[in-house]
């Protein structure tokens, strides 16, 4: 235990499971590539395993941490630092915008919860969007997102995260590094946000509603998805048109769809 950590018994509620392998804290943090003019927001600090590398590292770091016992504790930890302010909330509830000046040269970063990993991810895709993101995820949603074209892993949260940023497995953590030792192994993502951005926030919505009934209705042919699914309903020549813009074929099911693809298909449809 380092100097100001305090005991602290994991909430399976909250999905804690604490990174006690001081080598690959480290490896986060470089990962993250963050410097002295950086502004970082580090979720879910728990014990502050990322913190200890981070603080006095960067410009300024915001931790938000949910756990009652453990925000307290770093306020009290970093209390003597202005550089270090404390979030106690959630961070699905929290926003890039109030608290930070310029949210799109943000750095963020975190050991998040495998059990709302997906709905973190989304909100930290929310406009305005940070510079980078480093997330230690369960090993299979990692998979997921980078999931190639084609593939059985491909599908809706594939094309939302790279739709509108570039995501990348940088390394395997396993399950041995943390305490308690959970029953998944974990893997460290890197999420690129475009800058500037691809699509309009309009273009963006009407992407996600295609995106969405599409991996419903992952067997079926395109065709039929926009044609007939509740949330379309597309005639036949609008479809062509808009397969002939995104180069792709209107009896293609879905997973062979690249998130491109998605991009132009959506925005050819009226």
């Amino acid at each position: 235990m380092s100097s100001g950590e305090t005991r602290h018994r994991a909430k399976r509620s909250l999905g804690q499971n604490f990174l006690v392998d001081a080598n690959l804290q480290r490896k986060i943090v470089d990962a993250l590539g963050a410097g002295p003019d950086d502004e970082v927001l580090e979720i879910g600090p728990g014990k502050g395993a990322l913190t200890r590398h981070l603080v006095g590292r960067v410009a300024r770091l915001v931790l938000v941490e949910l756990d009652d016992g453990l925000a307290a504790a770093l306020r009290t930890r970093f209390a003597d630092r202005e550089d270090v302010e404390v979030i106690h909330g959630d961070i699905l509830e929290e926003s890039l915008e109030a608290h930070f000046r310029n949210p799109g040269s943000t750095r963020v970063v975190g050991n998040i919860p495998y059990n709302i990993t997906t709905p973190i991810i989304f909100r930290l895709l929310e406009r305005p969007r940070p510079a980078d993101i480093v997330l230690m995820v369960q090993d299979e949603v990692a998979d997921r997102i980078v999931a190639p074209v084609g593939s059985k892993a491909y599908g809706a949260l594939s094309v939302g995260v790279r739709s509108v940023a570039t995501a990348t497995r940088l390394f395997k953590v396993g399950r041995g590094a943390f305490r308690p030792v959970p029953g998944v192994d974990s893997a460290v993502l890197r999420i690129t946000p475009h800058h500037p951005e691809r699509t309009t926030a309009g273009e963006e919505e009407a992407l996600r509603r295609i995106v969405r009934a599409s991996f419903q209705w992952r067997r079926k042919q395109l065709r039929r998805i926009l044609r007939d699914h509740p949330d379309l309903g597309y005639d036949e020549t609008e479809i062509e048109h808009a397969a002939d813009v995104a180069g792709v074929s209107a009896n293609d099911r879905p997973e062979r769809v690249s998130p491109e693809a998605f991009i132009q298909l959506s925005g050819a449809l009226p």
